[in-house]
Order: structure tokens, then C-alpha cells, then sequence
């Protein structure tokens, strides 16, 4: 008997959900712009933490040394950082592999290398490159070159400066950018959700004006509550269904063309690949968020409307 009920249910509510046309139409396309913009956002957080992720991993700490600082000094330093809990490796550039990249960098500068080759020794010193186990750990290295003791060796400082001011700008912008990006994304979403309520709660109240004779026949006889609201409950989870079939269907042209063309842009991340290897979860959220919009609004409606 339950089983029979679910099924009437059903069908009743698919037949509403095609009958209406044209309004279950404008429903569903409102739907599909909101699971749109939420896919949207979850992709572009996904590239906002890739971006991070590939920036920390080019960070580190980098110590200058000045010309000529005594080498026995400077590895002493340095077995002095590795012994610290926050640092993961260290990497020590020579002054000769230092000067041999300088001229690398500097190949067509024909001005700079003619200047460098006047000079009697080499003016640029060695360095120390240092990774953090984790990129909250960096400042605390820094921190570590600001002890007066660190940066010398008896009465002068071996150290010619340390670089990780710029690094950690650059790391705040892209973390910022990313809360930004979150925050935007959460607005523009809960709007797009609170207009596909409105929407799909207009729809199932017109349903419930077409079907107005048939539901005050079903309260004289006794119908329940869920009796009468289950088929406009289905109609609007239906309208989360295809909009969330048709999404998916529309965010595979999409990404395959960013994936094509963008994948420098997006460092590395082919999001085409990424959007495939992920299909499961994407079409989970966007499911349980489409069903849910629509039931949702259902639920409004004729609580709203039929006073059952």
C-alpha cells in the first residue's frame, strides 16, 4: 500500500513537472544557473589552492652572504638552521656557482658582463637557500636571522641580507585573493539560491491554482498531508534533477576548452582532466543542492498555499 502511494506520488508529480511547460522551463534554467555558478566556484577554488600550493613550493627563505665570508663560518651557520624543528632542507649555493648563475641570467647583457669581468674578484657572495616544513614556519626562520647573534661571525656579520619579505607578500596576496574569492563565491551562489526558491516556489503555487478543485476533493476525503504535498515535493525535486544533468552536460565544453587553452595560465592544472576525475563528487554536490533547492521550495509553497 505504502509502495503504491510513493508510486502515485511520483507520477502525479512528473506529470505536473511536464504539464507546467514552459514555467517548469524557466525553473529549471534558474536552477541551472545557480549549480552553475556553484560549480564554477568550487572549480576556481580548486585553482586559487593549486596557485598556492605551486607558489609555496617556490618559496623559501634566502640567505645572502657577503663577498668573500669565510666558508667555514657559513657551513657552521648552516648546521646551526638545520637543527632548527621548522626547517625540512637547506640548499648551500657556492660563491662560483652563485656568480655562473648571475651570468646565466645576465647572457644577453653583454654591458654587465663586460663590467663583471673588469672587476678583480668576484662580488657576489654565497647563499643559503632554506625550505620550511610548512609555510607558516617561514617567519619564524626569518626571525631566526634577526638574533644579533646569528648574524655574525666574531665581530662581523657574515650575513649581506636575508629575502623573504617578498616572498611572503606574494604568498598573503594569493591567500587573500583566495578569502576573497570564497566570500564572493558564497554571495553570488546563496543569491542565485534564494532567487531558484522564489522561482521554483511561484511554479508549484501556480501547480497548486491549476490543481485547486482536485486537491479540496482530496481534503474532504481524508487525504494526509504528504499525500498532498508529495507530487509538487517530486515536481520540484525534478527541477534539481535536470538542472543538475544539464550542468554537468554544460561544464564539460567548458572545461574542456579552459583545460585546451588555459593550463599554463592555471599553473600546470588541466581542469578538463580534473573536472573528469572528479565527476562523482561534482555531480553529488550539485544533486544534493538541486534536489534539495527544489524540494525546499516545494515544501514552502504548499505549506504556504494549501493550509493542509
Amino acid at each position: 500500500m505504502q509502495f503504491t502511494n510513493l508510486r502515485r506520488m511520483f507520477r502525479a508529480g512528473f506529470l505536473s513537472f511536464t504539464r507546467n511547460g514552459i514555467v517548469s522551463l524557466a525553473s529549471v534554467l534558474v536552477m541551472t544557473i545557480t549549480l552553475s555558478v556553484l560549480s564554477g566556484v568550487l572549480l576556481f577554488e580548486h585553482v586559487l589552492e593549486t596557485t598556492l600550493i605551486s607558489v609555496e613550493n617556490r618559496v623559501d627563505v634566502s640567505v645572502y652572504f657577503v663577498p668573500g665570508a669565510d666558508e667555514t663560518s657559513i657551513f657552521g651557520l648552516k648546521t646551526e638552521v638545520e637543527a632548527l624543528p621548522e626547517v625540512a632542507n637547506t640548499t648551500y649555493v657556492s660563491e662560483k656557482d652563485a656568480l655562473a648563475a648571475f651570468r646565466d641570467r645576465h647572457a644577453n647583457d653583454q654591458t654587465t658582463l663586460q663590467a663583471l669581468d673588469e672587476l678583480d674578484q668576484n662580488p657576489i657572495g654565497a647563499m643559503l637557500n632554506i625550505n620550511a616544513k610548512d609555510i607558516s614556519q617561514y617567519e619564524t626562520i626569518s626571525n631566526f636571522f634577526s638574533d644579533t647573534s646569528t648574524l655574525g661571525a666574531g665581530t662581523q656579520s657574515i650575513i649581506d641580507h636575508v629575502d623573504y619579505a617578498k616572498n611572503k607578500a606574494e604568498i598573503d596576496a594569493i591567500e587573500g585573493l583566495l578569502a576573497k574569492g570564497r566570500m564572493l563565491g558564497l554571495v553570488v551562489t546563496l543569491v542565485l539560491m534564494l532567487l531558484s526558491v522564489i522561482v521554483t516556489f511561484n511554479t508549484v503555487r501556480l501547480a497548486i491554482y491549476f490543481a485547486r478543485e482536485e486537491i479540496s476533493v482530496m481534503r474532504l476525503v481524508g487525504a494526509s498531508r504528504m499525500h498532498v504535498q508529495g507530487p509538487f515535493i517530486v515536481e520540484g525535486a525534478l527541477y534539481g534533477f535536470v538542472a543538475t544533468i544539464v550542468t554537468m552536460l554544460l561544464f564539460v565544453p567548458i572545461t574542456y576548452w579552459l583545460g585546451k587553452h588555459m593550463t599554463d595560465f592555471f599553473q600546470g592544472l588541466n581542469l578538463f582532466a580534473y573536472y573528469l576525475s572528479h565527476l562523482l563528487s561534482f555531480a553529488g554536490i550539485l544533486l544534493v543542492f538541486g534536489l534539495g533547492l527544489g524540494a525546499l521550495s516545494s515544501v514552502l509553497a504548499t505549506r504556504r498555499y494549501l493550509r493542509v
